[in-house]
C-alpha cells in the first residue's frame, strides 16, 4: 500500500543484517514517490572465508528470511525486492524460480530476485557473452556461472574477490574494482556484470562503462531497475549506468 513518502510504489526490501549498500544504493537512485522498507536477516557469524564458512553463511541467511519476511510485510509493500543475491542463484534456473515461488507464496506479492534481475537486464542490453565478478568464496561463484550458463548466456570468466567476511564485501576499493574487471575483460567480453549486493559498485558502472565502451551491470541496479520496470515505473536514472538511463 502506498503513503505519503512512497505514493506511487512501496517496495520491501530483504538484506542481510551484515549489509549497508543496498539500502543506501536504492534510496541514492532519487526515483521520486518510491519508498523502501527494509527486513533484515540476523547474521550472527559473519565470517565467509572458504567454501565451508560461505555456505554457513547461506544457513543462517535461510534460517532468519521468514522473520525478515514478516517484519517487512507489516509495512505493506506491493513488491519484495531480494537485497541479497547468492542465494537467488543457488541451484541455477530452476532454483532461483522455486526461491521465487516461496516468497510469493508466503507474500502473495510479485518478487524480484538478484539472479532474474540479472537475466533480464543482460537481455534487454541485447548481450550474450558475459564476464562476471563478485565477492563470493569459489562455491557460490560456480553457482552464479551455472545460473548464467543456463539462462543461455555464454560465461567468459567468472571470479570472485574471496572476501573473509560479509562486511569485508563493503570494504572493498576502486582500485581493486579496477584490477578484476581488468582481470575478466577481454574483446569477446559483451557485457560485465557485478554480483554480490554488499559491494558498493553502482557508483562505478557509468564510469567503467565510459572506459570499457560495454555494458557493465551492478547487481543493485539491475534489481531495482527491474522492480520499477516491472511495476510500471519508467523513470530514468542518471550516474547508474546504461540499464536505468537508457532501458
Amino acid at each position: 500500500m502506498t503513503n505519503v513518502v512512497g505514493p506511487r510504489a512501496v517496495f520491501g526490501v530483504i538484506v542481510p543484517s551484515t549489509n549497508t549498500v543496498v539500502e543506501h544504493d536504492y534510496w541514492k537512485a532519487g526515483v521520486e514517490g518510491v519508498a523502501f522498507r527494509a527486513g533484515s536477516m540476523y547474521i550472527p557469524d559473519p565470517t565467509i572465508d572458504g567454501d565451508a564458512g560461505f555456505e554457513a553463511l547461506l544457513t543462517q541467511i535461510r534460517a532468519s528470511m521468514d522473520d525478515a519476511v514478516r517484519d517487512v510485510l507489516t509495512a505493506e509493500p506491493e513488491r519484495m525486492v531480494m537485497g541479497m543475491s547468492a542465494e537467488t542463484f543457488w541451484g541455477g534456473v530452476e532454483g532461483n524460480a522455486a526461491f521465487e515461488r516461496r516468497i510469493t507464496e508466503r507474500t502473495g506479492l510479485p518478487v524480484t530476485t538478484g539472479a532474474s534481475a540479472c537475466r533480464a537486464a543482460l537481455q534487454v542490453l541485447g548481450v550474450r557473452r558475459v564476464a562476471v565478478f563478485s565477492p563470493y568464496q569459489p562455491v557460490a561463484d560456480r553457482e552464479v556461472g551455472r545460473f548464467f550458463t543456463q539462462a543461455g548466456f555464454d560465461v567468459a570468466a567468472i571470479t570472485g574477490l574471496r572476501c573473509p567476511t560479509a562486511m569485508d564485501i563493503a570494504r572493498v576499493e576502486e582500485d581493486r574494482l579496477r584490477e578484476v574487471v581488468a582481470e575478466i575483460d577481454g574483446p569477446d567480453v559483451e557485457a560485465i556484470v557485478q554480483v554480490g549486493t554488499n559491494l558498493s559498485f553502482v557508483r562505478h558502472a557509468e564510469t567503467f562503462e565510459a572506459e570499457l565502451g560495454k555494458p557493465v551491470v551492478a547487481i543493485n541496479a539491475a534489481t531495482l531497475w527491474h522492480a520499477l520496470r516491472e511495476h510500471g515505473i519508467d523513470d530514468r536514472v542518471e550516474g547508474s549506468g546504461t540499464l536505468l538511463r537508457e532501458h
